[in-house]
């Protein structure tokens, strides 16, 4: 899209063949001159659902408002089918920084270093002639590099006065050391990333990365937001009380005749174990039903609760672009690293390929280029964030990233070429949630996951093997992924012709299983 003065035909003419949908015309400066680069800022989130973002519509909209985030969206454009490709912190925000999958990168799972001599986001918009930061949630557990600047969390970080290692500082253990801030994270966060802003050096465009811990789990709410939703009752998933309708399909044809799922997936099991941080919930007495619920409405306000302080201070880097008179020539990111299931099949968490988990939220405004209140459809990922970023600062994209940018789909033109289906690897095997390895392939209209359930060597994953099983799902008329279909005769040929697209892709990306011969063996005997 290509916003210009309205003075001659010729001027328009000139502009439409000189600058196409890469350059336009400065409105704070001559007419002859291109528009400078544009400073970004992208914020980021962690396991923040789409569900709990208003603008997209769901059962949370009403009683949980995001006014800033919305903002974005209705200034710019929502973005509606952004996927990760690992839905797990680490490893996710290695693929945003490098534009590459696991298998490339070489962080699989929670364990694993990020090797900050690779070529990534930060140092290719340095040598774009950008001023660069990063602040919050850093989680890549080696000292950041291509930063001019950086403030950042060791680990997971605290969410009441939290530690930050500041650059020049000893940075030694990842998950160590710092300076107490005092206040909540996410307003200590922004104030950080403000004050960079304010000290900045102004003589160069910015792209500034402000990452917060929120809503990470364990959650713990801004004193200030202690009691918002007490006297509301959160709505529920139609899939809340679903009791199992996920994991192995029964029979020896699919793999394992076992169908119950581990109680350590669900809400119950977080808020009724010592050391929730809000305080447990007692169930004596209720019924298993009584429990869920109780469970869930537990959960979700304290979960929405560290949201309201994120979209809080959204706003606060909107109005500072406004106060400074930056908004016109900046874009404005948010996302998460990944989604988050609420309660949709009495999960919680992330990992899994289902849609609430897979999902990112993204909204995107830049005012100087983008026309508002605009939705886009395209299959997005998030090994795309990094060629998009560096394409909209007129900087080469390297050929070894996998991802490809969507500016010009953002400017509402896709190319005709673009991807129509996406594949997903977890890795981390039975970690933390019992979660099995699984890898997997989505289009608009299906998903197939094979759960392979192996260890493969990998850093955190458990030394045990599970049984393998495999789900499909018709996304047409299940979109909520209640009913495995992996059995059903009538789609036998639609899986077949996805376990081949799945092997094609896996052999695109560099993923081929031939490294691992217990997972070549299994694929023998479960493939078919």
């Amino acid at each position: 899209m290509i916003r210009y003065f309205q003075e001659t035909s010729v001027l328009v003419l000139f502009s439409v063949l000189i600058f196409g949908c890469n350059g336009q015309v400065n409105r704070e400066s001559s007419d002859k001159e291109v528009l400078k680069q544009p400073n970004i800022i992208y914020i980021m989130s962690d396991d923040h659902a789409k569900n709990a973002i208003s603008i997209y519509g769901s059962r949370l909209a009403e009683i949980a408002p995001t006014p800033n985030i919305d903002r974005i969206a209705k200034e710019g454009v929502l973005m509606n089918n952004v996927f990760v490709t690992n839905s797990i912190c680490t490893p996710s925000r290695a693929a945003i920084l490098t534009g590459q999958y696991s298998q490339l990168n070489g962080v699989y799972t929670l364990k694993d270093d990020f090797d900050n001599s690779t070529n990534h986001l930060g140092k290719l918009m340095q040598k774009a002639g950008y001023s660069t930061a990063v602040v919050g949630k850093w989680h890549l557990h080696t000292e950041p590099t291509g930063f001019d600047y950086y403030n950042v969390l060791p680990g997971q970080g605290l969410y009441n006065n939290p530690k930050l290692k500041e650059i020049g500082k000893p940075w030694k253990y990842h998950n160590k050391g710092g300076e107490v801030y005092k206040g909540y994270v996410t307003d200590v966060i922004t104030d950080e990333s403000i004050k960079w802003l304010d000290n900045r050096d102004k003589s160069k465009p910015f792209f500034l990365m402000s990452h917060h811990k929120a809503p990470h789990g364990l959650w713990e709410f801004a004193k200030r937001h202690e009691h918002l939703f007490n006297d509301e009752k959160i709505p529920e998933p139609n899939s809340l009380y679903e009791n199992g309708k996920h994991g192995p399909l029964k029979g020896e044809r699919y793999g394992s005749s076992i169908s119950d799922r581990n109680p350590r997936r669900n809400m119950l099991h977080q808020v009724t174990r010592e050391g929730w941080p809000t305080g447990i919930i007692d169930t004596l007495g209720m019924t298993k039903r009584e429990k869920i619920h109780s469970a869930y409405q537990k959960y979700v306000k304290d979960y929405l609760r560290t949201v309201a302080a994120i979209d809080e201070n959204v706003g606060r880097i909107l109005d500072y672009l406004d106060d400074n008179d930056l908004a016109e020539n900046t874009i404005v990111i948010y996302t998460s690293d990944q989604g988050q299931l609420l309660g949709e099949h009495d999960y919680f968490d992330k990992r899994w390929m289902y849609e609430e988990s897979l999902s990112m939220p993204m909204v995107i405004r830049y005012p100087a280029m983008i026309n508002p209140k605009q939705e886009n459809n395209d299959m997005v990922l998030n090994i795309d964030f990094a060629p998009t970023l560096l394409e909209f600062a007129g900087a080469e994209v390297p050929s070894k990233m996998q991802g490809r940018s969507f500016k010009s789909n953002l400017l509402g033109s896709t190319p005709t070429d673009w991807r129509t289906s996406m594949y997903y690897r977890y890795w981390m095997h039975m970690a933390h949630h019992y979660i099995p390895g699984h890898y997997g392939i989505r289009t608009k209209d299906y998903k197939l996951i094979f759960f392979y359930g192996l260890p493969l060597n990998q850093n955190g994953a458990l030394n045990e093997i599970t049984e393998p099983y495999w789900e499909f799902y018709d996304l047409k008329n299940d979109s909520k992924e209640m009913n495995n279909l992996y059995a059903d005769e009538k789609y036998q040929p639609i899986i077949k012709e996805l376990k081949s697209e799945l092997l094609i892709k896996k052999q695109e990306l560099k993923d081929t299983d031939e490294s691992y011969p217990e997972l070549m063996e299994l694929r023998k005997k479960f493939w078919n």
